[in-house]
């Protein structure tokens, strides 16, 4: 069932992977995408894309590591692509190594990007979603916040977190009309895995359009309704 409110959403992580895929399924669907990441280049195709499907698209270039910058830049960039009504936070880094090995530097940065960039970007937008008495923040977790995995406690501490700071969020901002949506999709295949030192067949693994649809799927129930978390899992199982 689909809604006949026309819908703004600002993306992060929008340039590759499970963002880019939301992004283009977002479009599909008659939303307007405000693009978020850190490379102009990669955005500006995704932004062409978009617009040759038929709805209004625009990249903003933001650094989401650079923490004491996050809330302004979203801040700025939820004025200008106004009213914004889905935030989907998606921007995020892998990271594998075991805790007592993990250089306090590493856990920070793992820490920074994959939650507190998180919680900046949810202060930016929250006035705007008050305000309106509506909207949907997703927040995409994985499957390494619910279970256990040896060597990759930075990423799994960030990612219980997120779903932590979720459920409490959902919690708080109900009675505003906000609806907050935890996923935590298994493996899935996006240049993450390019950057941590584990050998998986990544044939085997979720897409990141599967992803996306179901974000879309989220997103787009009905008012009175909200799925509040939902693990996504390779038919597979956990690789």
């Amino acid at each position: 069932m689909t809604s006949s409110i026309k819908h703004r959403a600002l993306i992060t992580g929008a340039s590759s992977g499970i963002g880019k895929a939301t992004a283009l399924a977002f479009a599909k669907a008659g939303i307007d995408v405000a693009l978020v990441s850190r490379s102009q280049e990669k955005l500006a195709e995704v932004v062409t894309s978009v617009k040759e499907i038929g709805v209004e698209g625009k990249a903003y270039p933001l650094d989401l590591a650079k923490i004491e910058e996050v809330k302004v830049g979203i801040e700025k960039i939820a004025a200008d692509f106004a009213p914004i009504d889905i935030l989907v936070n998606n921007a995020g880094i892998g990271y594998t190594g075991l805790l007592m090995d993990t250089p306090l530097g590493d856990w920070q940065k793992v820490i920074n990007l994959n939650l507190t960039s998180i919680f900046q970007s949810i202060q930016a937008i929250l006035p705007t979603l008050r305000q309106q008495k509506r909207g949907t923040i997703i927040n995409v977790s994985s499957i390494a916040g619910e279970q256990t995995f040896p060597g990759w406690g930075a990423y799994s501490v960030s990612k219980a977190g997120l779903i932590a700071l979720s459920k409490i969020l959902a919690t708080e901002e109900r009675s505003n009309g906000i609806r907050v949506v935890t996923i935590c999709p298994g493996a899935v295949n996006t240049p993450i895995w390019d950057t941590v030192q584990v050998e998986l067949n990544r044939g085997a693994m979720l897409t990141p359009e599967i992803v996306a649809q179901s974000i879309l799927h989220a997103v787009l129930m009905p008012e009175s309704a909200v799925i509040e978390s939902m693990t996504l899992m390779p038919s597979a199982g956990v690789l």
